[in-house]
């Protein structure tokens, strides 16, 4: 394993079972087990910021459960700084695409809570925590409640809450998917102003090509189900990343090689889900 990989996974297969009377596709035959993932390759820089793109259902969620320890691989291997990952890990932040806030904390007691599970005492930790606030633009919001917030809001508050225990490797499921477009390039800014300071290991899972290609280092593209790397893609725009990128020509460029890549897995994966239903799977 090289140094410089703050994660890596080798040959990653993951299988589920489906419940009594379910059943799948599986290269023309029913069968009552999904495979999701068929031996996963990919190592991540210490530091990098890397998008997962492909097919609804090819399994880039359930790699990132497996690299937070949330979800046991069926067989192959995944280390965190050369360990082993057995289960959930103290380094290790995670954001959701729903922002799993707790209704009866504050956005301040939300972002202190995971300094609370590690006995950081209060003082520090109410530091920490309006220190966030102060870098997402929410100082004024601290002592307001999940229902009181906009949705971009509550997921500022989701995203300091993952930074606050200062992880060295920050998951991110889909976690702008149900925000508006304009909120959603403001929150994108945002993470990156904040990664550029904290050097955080970001893996991203996205369906946006363009927000794929706006926030990363590189992209690594899966195929349709069951799920490997197709290929890893070198992002290759400057830093720091400005809105107006976006209308440039190499933004297209690598937008093109993305979405060249892409295009027929999605296909496939359509049809899939189009043979699924014959075997009664919705």
């Amino acid at each position: 394993m090289n140094t410089l990989d703050k994660i890596k996974a080798e040959g990653v297969k993951k299988k589920f079972k489906l419940k009594e009377g379910q059943q799948v596709n599986n290269n023309g035959t029913p069968s009552n087990e999904i495979e999701v993932l068929n031996g996963v390759d990919l190592s991540i820089r210490k530091g990098e910021f890397i998008t997962l793109v492909g097919p609804s259902g090819c399994g880039k969620s359930v790699l990132l459960d497996i690299i937070g320890g949330l979800t046991n691989l069926t067989s192959g291997k995944v280390y965190h700084d050369e360990k082993s990952i057995e289960g959930p890990n103290a380094k290790t932040g995670y954001v959701f695409q729903q922002y799993a806030l707790f209704p009866w904390r504050n956005a301040l007691s939300n972002i202190e809570f995971g300094l609370e599970t590690q006995k950081v005492p209060k003082e520090e930790r109410t530091k920490i925590a309006k220190k966030l606030l102060s870098q997402f633009g929410l100082s004024d919001f601290g002592d307001r409640f999940p229902y009181q917030l906009s949705g971009g809001m509550q997921q500022r508050v989701a995203i300091a809450r993952a930074l606050a225990t200062n992880p060295d490797v920050l998951l991110m499921d889909e976690p702008y998917a149900a925000l508006d477009a304009q909120t959603r390039e403001i929150l994108q800014d945002e993470l990156l102003r904040i990664w550029e300071e904290t050097h955080t290991t970001v893996i991203f899972v996205t369906h946006s090509i363009d927000e794929a290609v706006y926030l990363a280092d590189r992209v690594a593209v899966f195929t349709a189900r069951p799920g490997v790397i197709k290929q890893v893609i070198d992002i290759d725009l400057p830093r720091p990343r400005k809105g107006n990128i976006r209308s440039s020509p190499e933004f297209a460029d690598n937008r093109h090689k993305v979405w060249d890549l892409l295009k027929g897995e999605v296909i496939k994966a359509q049809k899939d889900w189009e043979l699924a239903t014959v075997y009664g799977r919705q």
